[in-house]
């Protein structure tokens, strides 16, 4: 006799209902696993993918982030170039001028303006003098109190102090206005 022989018929197809559920359901399973690989492949490969992008985006952004900076720095170069050449101005003129107030001072240079030749001979509030030590052919000219010839050289030492800030002004302007 046989096994199945023994067994009840609706036992039987009870039986065979549950192997067919089970095997349903393994076979499902196995199934279910088998996209779960699948899938899970799909999105590892999906995140590398993304990572790789995030990657390269912020080395673009790190070499534009360089190459910015580089520009400014050669920027702050040129401008601290040109401060050092008008600073270098300033001081040779100050110089020259402090030099030329002290000449003034020690009555070892003088300054005398043009006199007009047509002036009338009735006009004596400036005095007419010729240099120490020779006559002077030409014009007329008259010495400067040293006080006036004092105040003189600082409205123009001022004046020349006015025209190098403007000029480093300018080139400022024109430097950073520039793109390189």
């Amino acid at each position: 006799m046989r096994l199945g022989d023994l067994i009840p018929a609706p036992y039987r197809l009870l039986g065979k209902v549950v192997l067919l559920i089970a095997l349903v359901g393994t076979s499902a399973a196995i199934t279910w696993q088998v996209q779960d690989w699948r899938y899970g492949s799909r999105l590892s490969e999906q995140s590398r993918l993304h990572t790789e992008t995030l990657n390269q985006m912020a080395q673009a952004t790190a070499a534009q982030q360089r190459a910015e900076q580089d520009k400014r720095l050669a920027l702050e170069q040129r401008l601290a170039a040109s401060e050092q050449t008008h600073y270098r101005a300033l001081s040779d003129v100050q110089r020259d001028q402090g030099r030329l107030r002290d000449r003034l001072a020690t009555a070892d240079l003088r300054l005398s303006v043009l006199l007009e030749a047509t002036s009338d001979a009735g006009n004596r509030s400036v005095s007419a003098t010729t240099a120490t030590g020779g006559v002077v052919h030409g014009p007329t000219r008259a010495e400067l109190d040293p006080a006036h010839a004092q105040r003189i050289i600082g409205v123009t030492d001022d004046g020349d102090r006015g025209l190098i800030a403007l000029a480093a002004c300018q080139a400022y302007a024109k430097e950073v206005s520039t793109p390189k």
